[in-house]
């Protein structure tokens, strides 16, 4: 506090002269520095937090990822890694990515942004704080289940007590509400000019960002799907209301330049996050033809990775050491034996300038594909589900261009002969749910870590197609020997964060049964009937 600090002074020297007195308190009053103002123009936040949330379900999809089978991380051993068994790292914040940041490097900077946007009725970026506050609650109580929302930023408190996961969804679907209002808003000082300044999203769009906030609200809708109050019409109406191209994707670019790589892609060759990660045999059968009918999916060779005899391969989650020759085994995502060289090309999303996925048309395209079949309605299921599959292929290619990466793009006949194959695009009366879900999976590998994971889980990840009665998600098994803490159980989520929680809530914790050595088995409100 430099002002009482101050006060002080000047009574100390109030024998010397007081010229002195105003000099040293120029010159001590250190917390008025003209480079770090105290009070900075709201938009200035925007870029920090659009950072974090392209950045976070990264740190934790290496986790996530490998409870969906996305990837796997060979453990060099005949035993499996933890998260490979759907365990978690005891003692530490491993998968804790996103509660940190949504409390602390988003957090208060949301908060401030926020009500300094609205002082000075800029509702077009308070829209998009109410946006991101949604967003950031929705991941977290997606992975971790109970969280902390009503006591989240009193500064007046130590210890913090959990709210319900049917509170978080609705106070989501209530900050969702408030982002379209404000978003629907051009009176004020609502201009494009002075967003664009530091959204490096939509570069100041407002409509765009309207888009976002009703796919996210879809998104959030859709979770219902398992409880007696899902409307699979208002999901469906919240989708035609969002995205209607891929050009409405909400993408982050990395210009990959600085010399600590912290504008770099988290998955690119620079930052050597997933060096040692491999495909999976349940990734890789949903593109090589053995789940759809024979058909080999033109994606597979621009998304996933070929062993170094031109083959593609993968790992089996549960066998641990692979004894195969050299040449048969996976390459790295980027394409290489070992780590990619400086300035080698990568591949797909793990270039270090691949621009990065929040949220996609195809993703939501899939949900409303999804939510049409629960309601009976096979034609906008269809349209939706094609949608889907053909707009993610032009995302692939998109991708494949960000960074000048080692891959071909898909020729418009490789595009053609696809979506033309009944195994991939069926007539109306033949669409399955199987179909539906894993081609969002597919759209949704390697980024969409969270709502994968979610649809796995409202799916009971084996369930069955009730319609055809074969397993929704074909050829994913869960893994045959277990963490031990899980007493035999499937994850269900993530423990919370260990060094805010467990070493400074555990009394909170307790109260949830966030003690108990299994609580990440413990399912999720919002999957339950």
């Amino acid at each position: 506090m430099p002002r009482p600090t101050m006060k002080i002074l000047r009574g100390a020297l109030a024998v010397g002269a007081l010229t002195l007195a105003a000099g040293c308190q120029n010159f001590l009053d250190v917390n008025e520095n003209p480079n770090a103002p105290q009070t900075v123009s709201p938009n200035l936040y925007l870029p920090g937090i659009l950072h974090w949330m392209a950045t976070s379900e990264q740190f934790d999809g290496r986790f996530i990822g490998r409870y969906t089978q996305n990837w796997t991380l060979p453990s060099g051993s005949a035993t499996p890694s933890t998260w490979d068994r759907m365990g978690y790292d005891p003692t530490s914040d491993n998968g804790g990515q996103l509660w940190r940041d949504v409390y602390w490097s988003i957090g208060q900077n949301l908060v401030d942004m926020m009500t300094k946007a609205e002082a000075e009725q800029r509702w077009d970026l308070l829209g998009i704080g109410y946006a991101v506050k949604a967003w950031g609650w929705l991941k977290v109580t997606d992975v971790h289940g109970e969280l902390i929302i009503k006591q989240a930023f009193d500064q007046t408190r130590f210890t913090f007590d959990y709210d319900s996961q049917e509170f978080a969804y609705t106070e989501i679907l209530r900050l969702l509400d408030e982002s379209i209002k404000n978003l629907s808003r051009t009176d004020g000082a609502v201009s494009a000019a002075y967003l664009a300044r530091y959204d490096r999203v939509y570069s100041g769009d407002r409509t765009r960002w309207l888009k976002f906030a009703y796919g996210l609200k879809a998104m959030t809708l859709n979770h219902f799907s398992n409880k007696s109050s899902y409307k699979p019409q208002d999901v469906i109406a919240a989708v035609d209301l969002s995205f209607t191209s891929n050009a409405d994707d909400a993408l982050l670019p990395y210009s990959a330049t600085s010399a600590d790589n912290a504008d770099g892609n988290f998955w690119g060759p620079r930052r050597g996050n997933i060096n040692g990660y491999r495909q999976t045999n349940f990734v890789l059968n949903l593109m090589n033809g053995t789940v759809f009918g024979g058909a080999v999916d033109p994606r597979l060779s621009r998304m996933l990775s070929p062993s170094p005899d031109g083959q593609y391969r993968a790992w089996d989650p549960n066998s641990g050491i692979n004894g195969a020759p050299a040449a048969q085994l996976p390459q790295n995502f980027f394409g290489y034996v070992g780590t990619a060289g400086a300035g080698l090309p990568s591949r797909y999303l793990f270039a270090d300038k691949s621009r990065f996925p929040i949220m996609t048309y195809a993703q939501l395209q899939f949900i409303k594909a999804e939510a049409a079949y629960r309601s009976g309605n096979r034609a906008v299921a269809l349209a939706a589900y094609t949608n889907g599959v053909s707009s993610h292929l032009d995302f692939v290619n998109a991708r494949n261009l960000d960074d000048a990466q080692a891959v071909a793009q898909i020729t418009p006949a490789e595009r053609n002969a696809f979506l033309a194959n009944p195994a991939i695009i069926p007539n109306a009366s033949n669409l399955t749910l199987s179909q539906i879900m894993s081609q969002k999976y597919i759209a949704q590998w390697a980024w969409g870590h969270v709502e994968t994971w979610m649809d796995m889980r409202r799916y009971s990840y084996t369930g069955l197609d009730p319609v055809t009665g074969t397993q929704i998600y074909p050829g994913f098994s869960t893994p045959a020997v277990l963490f031990p803490d899980n007493n035999g159980k499937i994850a269900q989520r993530i423990r919370a964060r260990f060094n805010s929680e467990y070493v400074w809530n555990r009394a909170a914790l307790d109260v949830i049964g966030g003690l108990a050595l299994d609580f990440h088995t413990k399912p999720l409100w919002i999957t339950q009937p």
